[in-house]
């Protein structure tokens, strides 16, 4: 059994409905100035495995109203349909680390949580707030496994990756966007549909403004992924793994630059994944950052 939760807009604050500020009146004026859709590649993707059997979650600290926003753009009207389970306002990382009688699963009516928490969760649907072990027994009973195995998708080292492995002991894929500002190029279908679905007015609309994409390397900071320890008076240089780094070998399963880059291979394909007894190289893909493939040679 996989799961994935391939939402990645982080909402923290208050419902949309109230459309307090700028934020979410802007981005319910035009959807389009600031989200880019899922590929078609990338909805077969869902629906492969949903008609292999898998079952699929969307996990989200976003409120249900903004999450239906995103999705609706980015994945369809019918967006409702890929996933068995929806939770919103899961508030990570409290929703795995947390206890079932300090964070119970909720209904939602009119996007609008009802008061009273439920004892456990027995069926799909959309949920939310909620707790890791409720999940998981609900994850047993559908697929009629003891231990199901996830597979969790996420882009936050605190929010999704480490309390994802260390409390629900799931696969993680991290999707770190720097890979792409190291060289790591996403699938072909994403680089042509970038091409063709851009506005011309968009086009180098980060240049425009003198700025880098958000997935540059800084040149303030330097490789995401890769440091330097100066020694002898700051004359000899050693390369060293960054935290970012050695945190994304220690609490995932693997790395993408963006679900794009996986949504064309099989569902049987099968990856390398990171481990203690292999290179660090080993776990990326398609491929390791430039910074690492460069450093390889003379990392410890």
């Amino acid at each position: 059994m996989h799961t994935h939760g391939i939402l990645r807009g982080k909402s923290h604050i208050s419902s949309s409905e109230d459309d307090a500020g700028t934020y979410f009146p802007s981005v319910k004026r035009d959807p389009g100035r600031y989200l880019q859709p899922c590929s078609d590649s990338v909805k077969a993707w869902l629906r492969s495995m949903k008609n292999a059997g898998k079952v699929l979650l969307l996990i989200t600290s976003s409120h249900s109203d903004y999450c239906r926003l995103v999705c609706e753009h980015i994945l369809g009207k019918d967006f409702e349909e890929l996933f068995d389970v929806i939770i919103t306002n899961a508030l990570k990382p409290g929703f795995f680390s947390l206890v079932p009688q300090q964070r119970p699963f909720r209904t939602l009516v009119n996007d609008v949580e009802e008061s009273e928490g439920l004892p456990s969760l027995d069926k799909p649907g959309w949920y939310s707030q909620g707790n890791w072990p409720h999940l998981h027994e609900l994850l047993k009973s559908m697929t009629g496994k003891t231990e199901p195995k996830v597979v969790y998708f996420g882009d936050s080292m605190r929010s999704d990756m480490f309390p994802a492995s260390s409390y629900g002991k799931w696969e993680t894929v991290m999707i770190v966007e720097e890979l792409e500002g190291e060289g790591v190029q996403g699938s072909e279908a994403a680089k042509s549909r970038d091409t063709r679905a851009e506005p011309l007015e968009k086009k180098g609309k980060f240049e425009d403004q003198g700025m880098k994409t958000p997935s540059a390397a800084s040149e303030q900071w330097g490789s995401y992924f890769m440091d330097v320890q100066r020694s002898g008076g700051g004359e000899e240089e050693t390369p060293k793994l960054t935290w970012c780094s050695h945190s994304i070998h220690t609490y995932s399963t693997m790395a993408i630059p963006s679900v794009e880059s996986i949504a064309d291979l099989p569902l049987d394909y099968k990856f390398p994944r990171f481990s203690p007894d292999k290179p660090c190289t080993t776990g990326y893909y398609p491929r390791p950052p430039d910074s690492l493939l460069k450093r390889y040679e003379s990392l410890p």
